[in-house]
């Protein structure tokens, strides 16, 4: 029982801490996660802010699939001014989602609001995104000639190649052509799914090695039965108990004689018959005149 609460308790510790992986993988926020993804330098005729202005803009994507507070990170075209423009906390919109995108207009208006830096992009210049300690650069691009209306980025979202972009994207994907899934891309190579079978049949195979792993260091390390832990208890079987003490001959004497006693009715004789006398008295003295009233009451 002791090896079974043993075991129980090594189970929910491994349990507990791969939760604890998991959960702070998937929620844990990361500033490094984020990424200059798409620039237009000069705006013609193209994206308009909420004050109908034409000016360049800068898309921040989120790689992560976590959401990401970019409030309190720093934007700015000066390498050697990290702090150039400090990003407010606490507003809605500076809250990244999963894989998802913010804007922020140059147009050297930074009283219209929280999207509104305080400098304007330049051909040939540069931009970089700073960490909330002002040192940190999580991320920079190196603004070479640009074009009228026509925006440069990552050719795909996070990616490493940069380029310029068929089409505009704002707060969108910067790859516009036709996305072929993991899904499809694998059913293509693997049409009959043999593929897929012996995938699926590797997975099986490796966790029961790995379970024989676990367990038989389990049982070398904390000196575990497995077979005995997972087998059916044993059922204890109790010793018979000795026999009591023959009776003694004398106490065989008195019950053989109290038997015979009972059977032959040696006992008292107790007449039954009842006999009744007539006695000299043939009245009743409860009806005699003497016990009477004498004199009639008036």
């Amino acid at each position: 029982m002791a090896e079974m609460k043993k075991t129980i308790n090594i189970a929910r510790a491994v349990l507990a801490l791969a939760m604890v992986l998991i959960l702070g993988h998937g929620y844990a926020q990361s500033s490094l996660d984020l990424r200059i993804n798409e620039v237009l330098v000069i705006n013609d005729s193209n994206y308009v802010d909420s004050y109908g202005r034409r000016n360049g803009w800068i898309e921040i994507f989120n790689t992560a699939y976590n959401t990401v507070d970019i409030g309190g990170m720093y934007l700015t075209d000066d390498p050697a001014n990290p702090t150039k423009y400090w990003i407010p906390k606490g507003d809605p919109i500076t809250s990244i989602a999963p894989r998802n995108y913010v804007l922020f207009f140059a147009d050297s208006m930074p009283t219209r609001g929280i999207q509104h830096l305080n400098f304007k992009l330049k051909e040939g210049g540069s931009l970089a995104l700073f960490e909330s300690n002002g040192r940190t650069m999580i991320d920079a691009v190196k603004l070479g000639p640009q074009k009228p209306d026509v925006s440069y980025g990552r050719l795909e979202d996070g990616g490493v190649e940069w380029g310029f972009l068929k089409k505009t994207t704002p707060g969108a994907n910067n790859y516009t052509g036709v996305v072929v899934t993991a899904g499809e891309k694998f059913g293509a190579m693997d049409p009959f799914g043999v593929g897929m079978a012996v995938i699926a049949m590797s997975v099986v195979f490796s966790a029961l090695i790995l379970l024989y792993i676990v367990f038989k260091n389990t049982k070398k390390i904390y000196g575990i039965n497995i077979r005995k832990l997972f087998s059916k208890p044993e059922v204890e079987v109790a010793e018979p108990k000795p026999l009591e003490e023959e009776i003694s001959g004398e106490v065989n004497a008195a019950i053989a004689l109290a038997l015979h006693m009972y059977v032959n009715a040696l006992h008292d004789h107790e007449e039954t018959v009842l006999t009744i006398k007539k006695v000299a008295r043939t009245y009743s003295p409860w009806s005699s005149k003497i016990y009477g009233l004498r004199n009639v009451p008036r």
